[in-house]
This record gives C-alpha cells, structure tokens and sequence, in this order.
C-alpha cells in the first residue's frame, strides 16, 4: 500500500516514529503537504490527516481541500468529519446529546457583552444563554467566575487563548474574537487541570490505544499558553473517564482511523469533554510504546 502522510512544513514528533512503523508493516508512507499543488492524492491508497497545524487561519481552505481529496483516494478521517471537528462549536452538538461538556457560553456577533448569566445553583453558566449586559457588572464581572478562559472556535494549540481574572479583559478579548470572523467560547477555567491535569484518551480503529496525563497549558506562571505535551505523561483512565471517551466516539456516524478524547473533572468529580480531536491530534506516540503498531494495524484493517 502506498500512503500518504497529510502534514505541513513544519515540526512533528509522531511523523518519523509513525512513518518507520508503516515501513516495518510493508506500507509505503510518504509526507505530503496538505497544500501542497503538486500533490497527486490519486497515487496513493489512502491520505491519513496527521500534522496540518498550519490550517487555522486558512479553514475553508483546508476543508475545501479535504472534499477535492477525498474524491482522488480514501481520506482518514474522512472531510465530512474534518469539516465539523475544526469548529468548537460541535461541543453544543455533544451537549444537545447529553454529553456532559465544560461549561461554555457562545459569543457570536448577536451577543452584546458575551459573558453568561449565573446558575444559583452550580455557580457556572447556563450553556448556550445569551445574557447580553444584564448579567454583567462593570468592576466585579460574573458571579461565581474566579478566572475566565476565552478562545475562538477555531484554534489550536491555545492560540488567541487568554486566562484571565479580569472580567473586563474577558469581555474585550471575546469581542476581538468576534470582530475578527470567530464565534467565542467564554468558560470558567476549572483548577483541577492543575492538580489531576487534562486526560488524553487515544483510540485506533475505535479501539482504545493509551492515555496521557497532559499539563494544564494555562497554569499560572507561565508567561504564555504552553505545549501540554511538554511533560506529559501515561496515565490509566478512570472507569468513568473511559465510559465517557467510548459514548463520546458512539454518537460519530462515520467510520473513525483515529480519535482523541480530551477529558477534565468538573467540580463536582464528573468527568466533561474539553474538546474531540479528529482533526489532527498529537498522539503522544514516544510515550506508549506499541502505539505506533497499534495504529498501523488499525490503518491495515480499515483498508
């Protein structure tokens, strides 16, 4: 078979170690630019979308390149599942089917202030509410907020993400967001990322691969968002956390090569999607040894 290995000019750590794994299994794997003009998509068996992190301010660009490939080969995963992944805002699609998300309010250009109005009960923001102004006080922000977490729809890597405990700058930041084109997601940031950290499940085929421990990339200390791969480290999901990962995967309709579901404890202990990554996950390869033949063994058996 002769694959091509979707990616961008730039640093990966996964491609060589992935690429080497395929070559062991008789697979023909080959670095491609996503956007790359010369790319012949039809001379291969299959495109597996790896490392395209250079897709953030080009989108549309990059989902209209998904669909023109996939009519050439096999795309993994396929544009359909690209399209909706690279916008957050398929978390309120996870939330409608009961799956329990971080607390989020979405700040579109039809939202005057873009921060939510308190829930006596829990403290955290009616998802999905639209409190405009009301609910808004100039010196003290929202009720039962310590710190803000703002960040756009489509992002990577904490790009144009701020923490912050001034609920002013919270409020600038989402309408710099909104002014630019985005939708924003305005969310409480949750203290255990620091002491428990993020938890990373991997899955190959649908199958459950490893897990990672990640650092929390807005700790404070840090002068800007950090790679959360820096330190990781493997870690055992809890029951719940790999109860949640698999409902999470069963409600996706197309067939999945890959998945990784990025998961935090709410308050309360309850295990919440921070996000879903079908996109172009990092996959923490150099930490779990056997990965890498376990996601070559996926990739043979969906082909």
């Amino acid at each position: 078979m002769k694959i091509a290995y979707v990616t961008y000019d730039g640093p990966d750590d996964d491609r060589e170690v992935l690429l080497a794994a395929w070559s062991r299994a008789g697979i023909e794997g080959t670095a491609v630019r996503w956007e790359d003009p010369a790319a012949d998509w039809a001379a291969y068996d299959a495109a597996v979308v790896r490392s395209t992190w250079n897709y953030i301010d080009r989108r549309q660009e990059f989902v209209d390149w998904a669909y023109r490939a996939e009519t050439a080969t096999r795309l993994l995963n396929p544009a359909a599942v690209l399209e909706r992944n690279t916008d957050k805002t398929y978390l309120r699609d996870f939330q409608r089917l009961g799956i329990p998300i971080v607390p989020t309010h979405w700040v579109t250009a039809n939202d005057e202030a873009g921060l939510p109005e308190r829930d006596d009960q829990t403290g955290l923001p009616e998802p999905d509410g639209h409190a405009g102004l009301r609910a808004w006080d100039d010196e003290t922000g929202f009720p039962g907020w310590d710190d803000y977490v703002v960040k756009p729809a489509v992002s990577a890597g904490a790009r144009d993400t701020i923490r912050t405990a001034d609920a002013a700058e919270a409020r600038t930041h989402a309408g710099r967001i909104v002014a630019g084109g985005k939708v924003a997601l305005v969310q409480p940031y949750l203290d255990m990322v620091e002491s428990e950290g993020e938890t990373s499940l991997i899955f190959f085929g649908g199958t459950f691969s490893h897990a990672v421990r990640r650092n929390a990339m807005l700790a404070k200390g840090t002068d800007a968002p950090r790679a959360n791969h820096i330190g990781a480290d493997l870690r055992d999901p809890a029951p719940d956390q790999l109860e949640l990962a698999e409902r999470v995967l069963e409600t996706i309709p197309e067939k999945l090569l890959y998945a990784r579901v990025d998961l935090v404890r709410l308050p309360d202990g309850t295990p919440a999607l921070i996000e879903l990554e079908l996109t172009e996950p990092y996959f923490y390869l150099a930490y779990a040894p056997g990965a890498p033949d376990r996601f070559t063994t996926a990739l043979r058996d969906l082909l």
